[in-house]
């Protein structure tokens, strides 16, 4: 049996000053915590906002769709549902159409807490771009790589 080989202390400097993933991953932590923080007296997490907002639409989404919309698999979404669910802030039918189909929707309570949260998301979202140099081309860069991402079925 071999001996596992050293990696080179280079490599894990390399690793962390050029890694996109480890970069985009310490950058989405950041943002989430600081809308975590922003989002606590509308009583959602970032990523509950961004559950619920998906669901603002005129006609309920099917699981699948949102799933899609986050990147998300159907069993994460479903999971992330279920304390929203609790808290009576969305509504899971069947779709009639498609009776093996999820349809998701957001009650009137679901509405008024998200119409509480909108305001402090644009406020927190404001800041943030004020402190990037071109938050549109970011923003399409960002896009161009999640696009890939489904294209080419590259992790990591």
């Amino acid at each position: 049996m071999r001996a596992p080989a050293d990696l080179p202390f280079a490599t894990t400097l390399l690793v962390r000053d050029a890694c996109l993933c480890l970069h985009a991953q310490r950058a989405a932590r950041a943002l989430a915590r600081r809308f975590d923080i922003a989002l606590k007296p509308a009583g959602l997490t970032s990523g509950q906002f961004s559950l619920l907002m998906s669901l603002n639409r005129p006609q309920p989404a099917k699981l699948s769709a949102v799933a899609a919309l986050l990147a998300m698999d159907r069993t994460t979404v479903t999971a992330n549902l279920k304390p929203l669910e609790r808290r009576g802030l969305v509504e899971t039918a069947v779709d009639q159409a498609d009776k093996r189909a999820r349809l998701l929707l957001l009650t009137p309570a679901g509405r008024s807490v998200l119409a509480e949260a909108a305001p402090i998301w644009r406020h927190v979202h404001a800041a943030i771009e004020t402190t990037l140099s071109d938050p549109d081309h970011l923003r399409a860069e960002l896009n161009a790589l999640s696009r890939s991402d489904h294209q080419d079925g590259a992790a990591g």
